[in-house]
């Protein structure tokens, strides 16, 4: 399962962008267009995840094309996932590509209720995506569900977050509790650092920080990578995360299940020829040369789950 924030993937097609700063960010051209898709196609394709949840997509036609270059190109063939969200401000949603032996069952959206708007303690998730994902597993399919979700960046942001984060626990908890399994991966954009989790952080309020029962808990496996290898972002940040539930830690008796194995931040994927200097990636990108401009300042983060 790999997750990336693939920054500001956008077709140089401007005709169902409406915002100013969504056409700001689309691509110069057909052919920069092009070589950005075909070049994440290949990066993608170097390690075959089965499902990829990606983050500041366009929209879901951008994922067919991504779709398309993977088959054309690494000869994967992949199916991808997408509902409009609710971001009218940089128009970035998130989104699924999957590929068999997988199969998806459901793909949806959720919101607050009136109470919950009014209590102030929830905020809503502009960008996410749940699904729900069939994987064979002998003769018998294991049920995971994947929530993909794009958080509010910014220090400023972190009681945003908090609230973000406690409605993304709220919707799964319940999943978790019954001993299902359930992915929760993204871009949390936290300034969460280190190995200690702080307690009523954004990261620890996922996790299930806030409820009276560690039944529906969910583990930080990004935490089991080591910290000098941990950053998911060009200025160091460990931005990108993926958690789990005790379900898919645990290689359940009698039967085979799908059990966590390892997880890895990927900057190979991304950085070509060096990291890129940080004004140039941000302010001059298309200026760098092909050779060596990154495609994107996030990094993919891989977590792999074998059958056991």
């Amino acid at each position: 399962v790999m997750t990336w924030n693939l920054e500001w993937f956008y077709d140089e097609h401007q005709g169902d962008n409406f915002s100013d700063l969504a056409k700001e960010k689309s691509t110069p051209s057909r052919d920069q267009w092009n070589w950005r898709r075909d070049e994440i196609a290949a990066s993608i394709a170097r390690v075959s995840p089965s499902i990829v949840a990606l983050q500041e997509v366009e929209n879901r036609r951008v994922l067919w094309y991504l779709s398309g270059a993977l088959q054309k190109q690494g000869r994967k063939r992949y199916r991808e996932l997408g509902i409009e969200g609710r971001d009218h401000y940089t128009e970035q949603d998130v989104g699924f590509l999957f590929r068999e032996p997988v199969e998806v069952l459901s793909i949806s959206q959720r919101m607050q209720t009136r109470e919950m708007r009014a209590s102030e303690n929830y905020f809503n998730l502009t960008k996410h995506l749940f699904g729900v994902f069939l994987v064979p597993v002998g003769d018998e399919f294991e049920r995971v569900t994947v929530l993909n979700v794009h958080l509010r960046a910014g220090k400023e942001a972190e009681s945003l977050r908090r609230r973000q984060a406690r409605l993304v626990h709220h919707w799964i908890s319940e999943s978790v509790s019954r001993g299902e399994n359930v992915i929760v991966l993204g871009d949390f954009n936290s300034e969460e650092m280190g190995d200690e989790t702080r307690r009523g952080s954004d990261i620890a309020i996922t996790a299930g920080d806030e409820s009276k029962t560690d039944d529906d808990d969910l583990i930080d496996v990004t935490l089991r990578i080591p910290n000098s290898s941990r950053a998911t972002h060009l200025l160091g940040k460990q931005f990108d995360r993926i958690l789990v539930s005790r379900s898919m830690l645990t290689d359940a008796p009698n039967r085979p299940d799908l059990v966590f194995d390892s997880i890895s931040v990927r900057p190979d994927l991304a950085i070509r020829g060096g990291q890129d200097n940080q004004s140039d990636h941000w302010d001059r990108y298309w200026e760098i040369g092909s050779e060596r401009r990154d495609l994107s300042d996030h990094y993919p983060v891989i977590a792999t789950f074998k059958i056991r």
